[in-house]
């Protein structure tokens, strides 16, 4: 079976940040649609899962950006919506991260990231496994 277009793949958050991300202090917001013939704004909804979509900010760590933007959105699918666990300019990590690639305006591979949850980052114990 071929991949279709608005696949989206499952990835390890230290797979897509590798470096880490913090959040951008006062950045969640809930998604909104555009309904073209009614010219309405409505709550967006998931398409897969027909849960509320809800928007934050994050910066990308990653030291080889220099001088690019750093700033990404991602989607968070929660029926409620989600309190970042930690302070402005904190680091953060995703829950059930997922990813969509596709083509943006200018030509170019872009990506469209999902995800159920924002929490606080893992301890070292946690990450092996261990109680902390």
């Amino acid at each position: 079976m071929a991949l279709r277009g608005g696949t989206r793949f499952s990835v390890p958050f230290e797979a897509a940040f590798p470096h880490g991300c913090v959040f951008v202090p006062d950045s969640i917001a809930e998604a909104q649609d555009f309904n073209e013939a009614t010219r309405q704004r409505t709550p967006a909804k998931d398409k897969l899962t027909g849960q509320r979509v809800w928007q934050c900010r994050v910066m990308d760590m990653d030291p080889e950006l220099g001088a690019r933007s750093r700033e990404v959105s991602i989607k968070i699918l929660s029926d409620v919506q989600p309190v970042p666990p930690v302070g402005p300019f904190q680091p953060v990590e995703f829950e059930n991260l997922t990813v969509t690639p596709y083509v943006g305006s200018n030509g170019r591979l872009a990506f469209s990231y999902r995800a159920t949850a924002l929490v606080a980052p893992k301890t070292l114990a946690e990450t092996r496994g261990k109680a902390a």
